[in-house]
């Protein structure tokens, strides 16, 4: 079974009683670590570390359906994501059972997150994070040179290893040099930009695991890069989205922890080598292109704090050795230097920095709520998706193709029937539409666009669709020049108090007084009808009124008016025909009678 990285060192024990804070040492001067009497977690208990192992085998992580078991301390998913639908879940069951334990639910915690691209060495970082919470009283807190490195799962290989947010299931309680108990709770993330997750995951994850941390790691390789810092923004964007009320920076501390770094000549290895090349990368300058001034101020607005660590080369044998399994022989003696400064620098109890909220602190039992909340924001529709460069850039093309032929459409109607243009036969401003729409989608064609023939035909579908509600405006908009037409609703109105003026009188002349009354207050409403149309025509005033108006006489006039009319132009167009055929035999008649008579 695997060593504990609970194990204490003996050399030196009175050094380690009396320091808090790791003090230089030689690798030489560990010996294999020695079983600690015990170690007090979160629940209260003390477990004993002489004939069991208190950290499993870090390949066994728990399913979700499983009961946490919080006596052997563990990584625990918490944060499942799901592949199919590419969605996530939170195993709510799992966090409560870490965070709502007695002793700690109402302390203060402390969130390490570390996230990043996937095969960066996020999980491996955080087993010596392990390390020094367990051991973190002795200045041999980083382990012998032949112990295996145990804890969160990590391998070698350019396949991704964690999915989604795992904590460490063991909080560990800290007396802060102030005097109060804080709850340090350490996170490891799926890593972005692998070949399964979409920009959306990414996101999503980055995103939560900023908003719930204290103190984000920022995991880079090598440098930072204009392209990490566009995907910072992106992330943290994602995440200021979800958070409903903004009052000041919404995030606390991000680390930019840049792996394998080579240029030591230029920037120290360490956090000062670090400051200087990150005030350098984020400097805005007044010859910048406005788009990377505003990558480099979203940034700084975002965070009340940034750091960051240049952290060196691990090793030939690390990158390289598949049989690679964490012993520190194997590992350069730089990057042994660096790691002893960089460990205490985030997790020494003067150190520590508070999870907070809209400026409260927050506990255990507060972040479970908030998981919650963050969760459903993410599993909602309410967010935009995040979208990849290209996408972007292929959308904004197209809708740029969009707007130019729809604005080409528009100046070809309105020199036909524009404001100051009289009006149009419809079939001639039909003719013209049709005319005018095969202009725009042949200049909407013939632009250059990103994103594929099937990607650009949603577009050229929707300009369709665009251009066929303009020309419906237009329409409108030639109708309300024809003189008729605009005189519809008041001629409706006197048609309708016309006839109920004839109907009341000649039902009331028969004495069927209840069908008069009720004409005589139909005439009643449509007179009000009328004054109410010209007052709102003349001010301008309750235009609403008006529309409402317009629309009960032009269903009036649609549904009865019109079809009589109709009828009574069809039954005059057919007498007509029958009196001019009647005429016309009646004339051959008397023609040939003549003859005849000749």
């Amino acid at each position: 079974m695997r060593k504990n990285i609970g194990k204490r060192c003996t050399a030196n024990r009175d050094l380690c009683s009396s320091s808090q804070d790791p003090q230089p040492f030689r690798m030489g001067d560990c010996s294999v670590p020695q079983p600690r009497s015990g170690v007090q977690h979160a629940s209260g208990k003390h477990y004993e570390e002489e004939e069991e192992d208190a950290l499993p085998d870090s390949d066994a992580l728990p399913d979700s359906d499983d009961e946490v078991d919080l006596d052997k301390p563990r990584p625990i998913q918490i944060v499942l994501a799901h592949e199919d639908d590419h969605n996530f879940e939170l195993d709510e069951a799992a966090l409560e059972k870490i965070l709502l334990q007695e002793h700690i639910k109402d302390l203060n915690i402390v969130v390490v997150s570390v996230a990043g691209a996937f095969r960066k060495g996020k999980s491996f970082l955080l087993d010596f994070m392990l390390r020094y919470m367990y051991n973190r009283t002795s200045p041999c807190w980083i382990g012998g040179n032949t112990e295996p490195l145990t804890g969160f799962t990590w391998r070698g290989g350019c396949e991704r290893e964690t999915t989604g947010i795992q904590i460490w299931s063991e909080v560990f309680v800290i007396d802060k040099p102030n005097g109060t108990k804080v709850a340090v709770l350490l996170m490891d993330t799926q890593g972005a930009f692998d070949s399964q997750s979409t920009i959306k995951d990414c996101a999503t994850v980055f995103a939560l695991s900023t908003m719930t941390s204290s103190v984000q790691v920022y995991n880079l390789s090598q440098n930072i890069q204009e392209d990490d810092l566009q995907h910072l923004q992106l992330f943290t964007e994602y995440g200021r989205l979800a958070m409903e009320e903004i009052y000041q920076k919404p995030f606390q501390t991000l680390m930019f922890l840049i792996r394998d770094w080579s240029y030591p000549y230029e920037h120290a290895y360490g956090l000062e080598g670090g400051r200087k090349f990150l005030e350098k990368r984020l400097q805005v300058k007044q010859n910048q292109h406005e788009e990377l001034q505003n990558v480099r101020k979203h940034i700084h607005s975002c965070f009340s704090n940034l750091g960051c660590f240049l952290l060196p080369h691990p090793g030939l044998k690390v990158a390289t050795n598949p049989n690679f399994d964490g012993r520190l022989n194997d590992i350069d003696e730089d990057f042994k230097n660096e790691l002893r400064n960089l460990i205490p620098l985030l997790l020494a109890p003067e150190n520590l920095v508070e999870k907070e909220i809209s400026g409260s602190k927050v506990t255990c039992r507060d972040l479970v709520e908030y998981f919650k909340a963050y969760i459903k924001i993410y599993q909602g529709e309410e967010l935009p998706h995040p979208k990849s460069m290209l996408q972007a850039t292929a959308e904004a093309n197209n809708l740029a193709a969009v707007a130019g032929a729809k604005d080409l459409y528009s100046k070809g109607m309105e020199q036909v029937c524009g404001g100051d243009k009289p009006y149009i036969a419809p079939s001639d401003l039909e003719r013209k539409h049709q005319d005018c729409r095969e202009s725009a989608i042949r200049q909407f064609r013939s632009v250059k666009k990103m994103g594929g023939e099937e990607f650009c035909r949603r577009y050229q579908e929707q300009l369709e669709v665009e251009i066929d509600e303009i020309y419906a405006n237009f329409v409108k908009h030639n109708d309300g020049k024809n003189i008729f037409y605009a005189a519809r609703t008041p001629a409706t109105l006197f048609a309708v108090m016309f006839a109920m003026y004839i109907t009341s009188g000649l039902t009331g002349f028969l004495g069927m007084n209840s069908i008069a009354t009720l004409c005589n207050l139909v005439l009643g409403m449509a007179l009000i009808s009328f004054c109410t149309w010209a007052y709102v025509k003349y001010s301008g005033e309750f235009r609403e009124v008006g529309t409402a108006i317009d629309q009960i006489a032009e269903a009036i006039w649609e549904q009865v008016l019109k079809p009589m009319s109709d009828n009574l132009m069809e039954d005059h167009m057919r007498q007509s025909v029958k009196n001019s055929i009647k005429a016309s035999l009646g004339e051959q008649v008397s023609h040939h009678a003549r003859l005849k008579t000749d």
